[in-house]
């Protein structure tokens, strides 16, 4: 029996993951936790029956306990770490949106788990600190996004001292082929409208702005221990090829399959092993016919640009990108800025951060600086109305 906690329980990911799991008799969850949502995790406490759940807002815990469910109710970061390192819990799911992941991550490692990362922000912000820890303690970390996972089957039994380039695949989002010009006057719904992937709205609006990959440049530079001049995005509107890698003897292997994120989760529950599938989210090659492929283009989704530029320089600079993105993200939003603010906003909050910049910053370091970008945005965006 293998015993799991899911970080993240009510969003996309989560929930997903519980769809996969109870398919196996031989997984239980003991754990569940959820930013807000208690009337979704209600739900999953009394179909999982769960030793304990972690509300992250404390009002919502309490008004958790008011439905007097059997189990142990746990809050705030407090809450995610006990849950993380649960006695007898062998994997950790961590999809928590945002930094918030960090410390859960962390916590697990240390505690012996092995972790299944859905979370983005927590490679690029503290990869530094998370990756030499789980070479330490021998936890593996297993990617559960698409193009990860990807690039993690495409190497598996392969020789990674020949291993050179990553192709990271991007289908493009709502607004592939068009120029900035054309998304002055973009509103929330149009950028929500993603053509391939169901998300949440914060990754829906990362896929729009490209943000997403670069976040995903510096996340694949730390779970493959490759430089970021190596990992190369192309993209790929029909979201099929999830990514790929190029040899030195120019083989390129890559993974194909439907754009579901079912086939990820399971494949990070089961590896090296494989589960037999539902034949209807199998992909049929005949019926799909073509596949195609197109540069990027950096100028009209400078979020990008901004991303492996981020990843170049290392150190505390990726943080300071997710974090303004973030805060950006949230006011685009709530109606405070334009769709293209969202990469000036973050352009802004790099270049102030150029003298201040940190080659190896420290936990403390980390969650102080994204207060300082947070604030930067924030003030930035309200001397703009």
């Amino acid at each position: 029996m293998r015993r799991i906690v899911i970080l993240g329980s009510t969003g996309s990911i989560g929930r997903q993951s519980i769809e996969v799991i109870r398919q196996d008799p031989d997984f239980r969850v003991i754990g569940l936790a959820a930013a807000s949502s208690i009337e979704t995790l209600r739900d999953q406490v009394r179909l999982l029956h769960p030793e304990a759940v972690c509300v992250y807002d404390e009002e919502k815990a309490e008004a958790f306990r008011t439905y007097g469910l059997p189990v142990r109710v746990l809050s705030g970061m407090d809450g995610l770490i006990e849950l993380s390192t649960m006695e007898g819990a062998d994997d950790v799911i961590i999809s928590v949106v945002g930094m918030i992941g960090i410390r859960p991550t962390i916590a697990a490692l240390e505690a012996g788990k092995r972790v299944l990362l859905a979370n983005k922000e927590t490679l690029v912000c503290a990869g530094h600190i998370i990756m030499p820890l789980s070479e330490k303690m021998g936890n593996e970390i297993r990617p559960i996004d698409s193009e990860h996972s990807a690039i993690w089957q495409s190497l598996a039994g392969e020789n990674r001292a020949r291993l050179e380039k990553i192709l990271l695949t991007a289908s493009g989002g709502p607004f592939r082929g068009r120029k900035r010009e054309d998304l002055v006057n973009v509103k929330k719904e149009d950028a929500l409208r993603h053509p391939n992937w169901s998300m949440g709205q914060k990754i829906t609006i990362d896929s729009a702005t490209m943000v997403n990959k670069g976040l995903e440049i510096i996340e694949a530079k730390w779970l493959f221990s490759l430089p970021a001049e190596k990992i190369e995005v192309l993209v790929h509107p029909e979201s099929i090829l999830h990514s790929a890698v190029v040899f030195t003897d120019g083989a390129v292997k890559g993974q194909m399959g439907l754009p579901d994120m079912k086939m990820p989760i399971e494949y990070a529950l089961y590896a090296p092993d494989r589960r037999l599938m539902d034949p209807e989210r199998r992909l049929d090659l005949w019926k799909l016919g073509t596949l195609h492929f197109e540069k990027p283009d950096t100028e009209t989704f400078r979020g990008l640009a901004l991303g492996m530029q981020a990843a170049e320089k290392g150190g505390s600079m990726p943080l300071i990108y997710n974090a303004a993105n973030e805060e950006a993200v949230a006011l685009f939003l709530e109606g405070r800025i334009a769709f293209l603010d969202i990469a000036d906003r973050i352009a802004e909050a790099m270049k102030e951060h150029e003298a201040d910049w940190l080659p190896s910053p420290g936990l403390d370091e980390i969650l102080s600086l994204e207060k300082w970008a947070r604030k930067l945005v924030r003030v930035s965006a309200g001397q703009r109305q």
